[in-house]
């Protein structure tokens, strides 16, 4: 397969190297065809992204703040002149003050639980808004997210309630969306040896428990995942929506450690 995603056009949006899930998707989206433009926060990112984007045949990058309105404005803009469409959107953003994810979850700050709700969740409503009004004839949002959001985990605290409020956004905008055939999806990976994940006090141990005790005895990998956003993205996923994808070897099932792990 190469066609998947021919004549589609698409924004990734938290490409940090070639580590990022963001980039794992990214490089599966292009070598099914699609056409890729990348949006960066500040010059050193700027640099990374830069020949990971020409890898895939793509000139197009733009330094975008999701925290400000105009840089947003600019951006969406800015696709509008060079495409004038738009037929998905990769939002894989998040942030929380390293500091508050150890220790306990009560002693979160306003300050920081404000401004990670606002990164991690607000940020694809607001990408969602603009991204609308540039899909006219359908298309697909995918974000990113972490069984934090359901279920207690380890140095995840604010995270955990800023990825479940991005899942329950994710709900809401499939129904608003939904009329104009925009489908609005979340991709659930298992811990990732990525620059985000090893922001998680404990990382190592977390993505060596997984694989230990996942049902298929290993944790995703950036192809699973890019090709989970291939068929939400293609035309194969043109009656999904709404849906939180669990691409994390089963872990998710799980009640307890298999017998030999406890």
């Amino acid at each position: 397969m190469a066609d998947l995603m021919k004549g589609k056009r698409g924004l990734v949006m938290g490409v940090a190297n070639d580590r990022s899930i963001a980039w794992g998707i990214a490089r599966a989206l292009a070598a099914e065809g699609a056409e890729l433009a990348f949006s960066y926060q500040g010059e050193a990112f700027g640099k990374r992204v830069e020949p990971l984007a020409a890898s895939v045949g793509s000139d197009f990058l733009i330094d975008a703040d999701v925290t400000n309105e105009e840089s947003l404005d600019a951006l969406f803009a800015e696709i509008g002149r060079r495409w004038g469409r738009l037929d998905f959107v990769i939002h894989a953003i998040a942030y929380s003050d390293k500091a508050e994810l150890t220790g306990r979850f009560i002693n979160t700050t306003k300050g920081n639980f404000l401004n990670s709700l606002n990164i991690s969740c607000f940020s694809f409503i607001d990408v969602a808004r603009r991204a609308e009004a540039l899909m006219p004839d359908g298309g697909s949002l995918i974000t990113l997210t972490f069984q934090g959001s359901n279920r207690v985990v380890p140095n995840y605290n604010v995270m955990g309630v800023a990825k479940a409020a991005l899942e329950s956004a994710t709900r809401y905008l499939a129904n608003d969306l939904g009329p104009q055939k925009i489908r609005v999806n979340a991709i659930s990976p298992g811990p990732m040896k990525t620059l985000a994940g090893s922001a998680i006090g404990g990382a190592r141990a977390t993505y060596r428990h997984t694989e230990e005790n996942a049902p298929l005895r290993s944790n995703a990998t950036l192809e699973a995942i890019g090709g989970t956003a291939v068929w939400l993205c293609s035309d194969y996923g043109a009656c999904t929506t709404g849906e939180v994808i669990h691409v994390d070897g089963g872990f998710h099932v799980l009640g307890m450690p298999q017998g030999e792990n406890l």
